[in-house]
């Protein structure tokens, strides 16, 4: 079948150094684009992640450090993988803990502001786990009746996660998914919009989860003393927090989206700031004078001193008359 698509969707996976998402770097990256027309565009390169690969790593995927000591750094083709992805929405296999959150700071790494404000997210993943619950081999086993040849490899990986995809869809169309509200619907549809909402449930603010948005839009710390406040609360009430994140070993985007709710939360409250001192203002424009006050202007005028009336005779004309000789 053919996916309906509004815009291309990409189809990513990595093959990385390990799994910390802040630390660890991207060794191989497979892309296959799937285009509106039904197309695909398939990007795969090697990526000298600038340090040593674990063996355990290596182990998995099979890529050793002489494997890509001449492949080019991420930075040096970070601008390039960004153009072929373009504004594609982007899908994968557990992308949305993992590849995206790895992709986004690799591209802050090299300087690319990557904007992910306005795309959609299909994780096959969550689909799997939350109709199936199982891994992806099993997932490309279950749906398609094929074994993965050169699993962990990454172009073979997207391949069996797109087709995965392609049979969920066809699978699940007509079945009904209940929520944990109990409200029953049919998300596995050929539509973007409706993966992007049924592989998004938890809505991540970072991707890394670490803040997530709650039912009402706000942001929530999804982690550590202050989960399920919400992130303008914890300023509120502890505006330190955000500086021992900003310090702390926490993934580049989420510091990047933190800047943003404390920037956005630091505008409000000037905002709020300066109402209250226009409002101050105005109050005592309107306000009559206190009686201390109408006593100390009274004291503070000058006051001003009466020549006094003299009243003159005709004796003191005589007496002048005679002293001037007039």
């Amino acid at each position: 079948m053919k996916l309906n698509l509004k815009r291309p969707l990409a189809f990513f996976d990595l093959e990385t150094t390990g799994v910390n998402v802040g630390a660890d770097r991207i060794v191989e990256i497979a892309i296959l684009k799937a285009m509106p027309d039904g197309s695909e565009l398939i990007k795969s390169m090697r990526i000298n992640p600038e340090m040593p690969i674990p063996l355990h790593s290596s182990l998995i995927h099979g890529i050793y450090d002489e494997d890509i000591a001449t492949a080019p750094t991420f930075k040096a083709v970070a601008a390039e993988l960004s153009e072929f992805i373009g504004d594609a929405d982007l899908a994968g296999y557990n992308s949305n803990r993992f590849d995206i959150p790895v992709i986004l700071e690799e591209f802050l790494r090299a300087g690319i502001d990557f904007d992910m404000s306005d795309r959609k997210f299909v994780d096959v993943q969550n689909i799997f786990h939350q109709m199936e619950q199982r891994t992806l081999r099993a997932a490309y086993k279950y749906y398609c009746g094929k074994d993965i040849i050169n699993a962990h490899s990454a172009e073979a990986d997207i391949t069996a996660t797109y087709h995965v995809l392609l049979a969920q869809i066809e699978r699940y169309k007509d079945v009904d998914f209940e929520d944990k509200q109990g409200k029953i619907s049919r998300p596995v549809q050929n539509d973007v919009d409706a993966l992007h909402t049924f592989t998004n449930m938890n809505k991540p603010v970072d991707f890394a989860g670490r803040m997530v948005f709650n039912e009402n839009e706000e942001e929530i710390f999804n982690f550590g003393k202050h989960k399920g406040k919400t992130v303008e609360q914890v300023f509120d009430t502890e505006p330190s927090y955000y500086a021992w994140m900003k310090q702390g070993d926490f993934p580049l985007y989420t510091k990047k989206k933190l800047d943003e709710i404390w920037a956005r939360w630091s505008k409000k409250k000037d905002l709020i700031k300066q109402e209250r001192q226009q409002l101050a203002e105005a109050n005592r424009a309107k306000q009559p004078p206190r009686p201390q006050q109408v006593q100390e202007k009274a004291q503070a005028a000058p006051v001003k001193k009466e020549k006094p009336v003299v009243d003159v005779t005709n004796d003191m004309l005589e007496q002048l008359k005679m002293k001037f000789g007039k």
